[in-house]
Parts: C-alpha cells; structure tokens; sequence
C-alpha cells in the first residue's frame, strides 16, 4: 500500500507539473526529468545521471540542464566521451556559469564527463573498468558493461530528447590535433542542411564531410551516429590537442558551443562562422603494423604527399619497423605525439582537400 501511496503521489506532482507549465504556455520536454531532475523554465540545474553498479563501482554521469523561459530547441552537448580530452569539459563548465536562463530560448542539456571512469583514471580512448571505448559502444546496453551501460542512459536520457546534439572531443592525451568538425553527410536532405548549418555556425574553420552510411538504431557505435539514425542533426567536434585545458583550447569550445545557440536562436545575436572554411573529405585513419615506439615526422595542420612520411615505428630497442606513409596526398588531421603506440591503434589521420 504505501508503494501504491508513493506513485500515486509521485504521478500526481508530475500532473500537476504539466497543468501548470500548459497553462504557461510551455510544454513538458523530455528535459524535465533528466536525471531525476526537475528542468523547470527559467532555471538553471546540475545532478547526476546514475549508471547502477553490476559487478564494478557503476558511474556518475554529471549533467547541467539550462531551459529558458520560452520554448525553443533542445541541444544536447556532450563533453568527456573520452576521459583525457580535457578542453571541452572544462569549456562546458564556463558555458553552464555564463548562461543565463532569463535570456535564453530552449532547452540546453549539457553532459560534462560521459564517461567518469576514463576521466578520473586519466586514460586514453578506453575505460579502465572494462577496456571499451565509449564512442565504439552506442547505443548501449542496460545490461551489458560500464561503458555500455554509460551508453545505453546517455542514448535514452540525453539523445533521444534532444532536437540537436553535438559530441565535443579534443585530441586525446596522445595526439596532436588541428581543430576540426566531422559534418555527417547522410543524404537526406533536410537533415544534411541543419547539419551543415550547425557545422559553419561553430566557427572551426577545418570541416571533415563524414559519408557513413547511417546505421540502424540498434548499431550505430558511434555518439553522433546514435542521433542521426534517430533524425536527429548531430555532428561531432576536434578541438584541442595532448590533454591540455589550454585556454586557447578551452576558447574554442566555449566560443562554438554559443555561435551554435546563436545559430539555433536559442541566444540572441549573430553566429560568428569560419570563414573561408577548408573542407575535407576521405578521412583516413592510419593505424599501427605493430606495438612499439612512434617518432612522428610531421605536425597536426601539415600538408603531405602521397607516400610522404607520417613517422617511424622503432621496436624498445630503437630498431627499425617500419616507415608510415601516407596514403594519399592531403592534410594531417591529427598525428599521435607521444611514444608508446598499440598494434592496431591510431598514429594518425589523413583527409583530402575537397570543394564544397
């Protein structure tokens, strides 16, 4: 009985919530219960969304949610996907001080570590609780490891009640990056457009076309792609390099995270884009033969030859492995900086000039 008591009332405040805010003229979005929060307009709120322990420490999912006092657009905005791709997080805490919900339109979800575990032990690409990577685990599963478990809430409480959603990385704590947006290209032509809208407003001035296929819902892997086989405009931004919470690094974040509420009218004022933009298409990400020790020959931004030269892979000792080349001729996106490198792990990743 008294469980019976509690839902009652439970489901009774939440009726009451609804009536009030229709008779405000807004309507209940799906942020108004994220992560046992109440999003209410015109407030400002930060928690937690819980990922449940089963057999390890679970994860705390730390969220702010800004909704102003008049309907707009739901952006989501995602930060520590990886751990050690520091400049957005710490750009995603500015931007949550520096809003006001008094002048803003819409709903903001901001997602400040994706994944804590990652963050908390420094580590790159993967989380020391089960030795995934949170952007290969979309959409997750409620069922399945940390990382997927971490996936699945993120898919169901953030992604899917968003209209807009933007996955910010930056080079991890191994590779020197030239600031960059994968813009998915997906053919559908409403979609491409607000995409490609978003891309340009976020004022980085390297764009990446990303002609994946769109998966289906149940097997998109990747953040950006969980949004986009939902419908959902979504793209995925590079913007800062080797772990560091540079304020150069940070600024970048922070300034294209409010050109794109610009863009969305979600703030008022004009959006500040990259112009001339250079574009980039057939991103290549070349990988390890081998583990061992990488002396890279080229810097983050470089222009290359084909066959010119990424780098060299010398075993422990120093000894010759092999020489890496470039596949074709293009531009560097990013190249890993420090030593110890994986078979099969990135050492670097090349795109070609493209007209757009």
């Amino acid at each position: 009985m008294k469980v019976l008591a509690k839902f009652t009332y439970v489901m009774t405040m939440v009726t009451m919530m609804v009536t009030m805010m229709g008779a405000m003229g807004l309507k209940a979005t799906h942020a108004d219960l994220i992560a046992d929060m109440n999003a209410l307009a015109g407030e400002k709120t930060t928690g937690f969304i819980e990922v449940a322990p089963v057999d390890d420490e679970g994860a705390r999912i730390p969220v702010t949610i800004v909704r102003g006092r008049t309907e707009g657009p739901t952006l989501a905005l995602i930060g520590g996907t990886h751990g050690y791709e520091y400049a957005p997080i710490i750009a995603l805490q500015q931007v949550a001080e520096q809003l006001d919900p008094a002048t803003f339109k819409g709903t903001l979800i901001i997602v400040h570590v994706a994944n804590m575990p990652s963050f908390l032990g420094r580590t790159i690409y993967y989380s020391p609780a089960d030795g995934k990577n949170l952007n290969r685990a979309y959409p997750g599963d409620a069922g399945g490891t940390l990382s997927e478990r971490i996936a699945h809430q993120i898919t169901t409480k953030v992604i899917e009640g968003a209209d807009y959603v933007v996955d910010m990385h930056s080079g991890d704590g191994n590779e020197a990056l030239r600031p960059y947006i994968y813009m998915p290209r997906t053919g559908n032509a409403d979609l491409d457009a607000k995409i490609k809208g978003m891309a340009l407003a976020f004022g980085i001035d390297h764009i990446v076309i990303d002609e994946r296929a769109v998966s289906a819902p149940d097997q998109t892997v990747f953040t950006d792609m969980t949004a986009l086989s939902r419908g959902i405009p979504a793209m995925t931004t590079e913007a800062g390099q080797l772990g560091s919470s540079d304020p150069h690094w940070v600024d970048i974040n922070v300034n294209g995270a409010f050109n794109l509420m610009r863009h969305l009218e979600m703030l008022v004022g004009d959006a500040a884009p990259a112009d001339p933009v250079v574009w980039l298409k057939d991103y290549q990400v070349v990988t390890s033969p081998e583990a061992g020790v990488f002396r890279p020959a080229v810097k983050d931004g470089y222009a290359i030859a084909e066959g010119g030269v990424l780098g060299q892979l010398v075993d422990f000792f120093g000894a010759p492995i092999a020489t890496i080349r470039s596949p074709f001729a293009g531009v560097v996106n990013y190249v890993v900086a420090t030593p110890p490198v994986r078979a099969g792990e990135p050492l670097a990743m090349v795109s070609k000039l493209a007209e757009e």
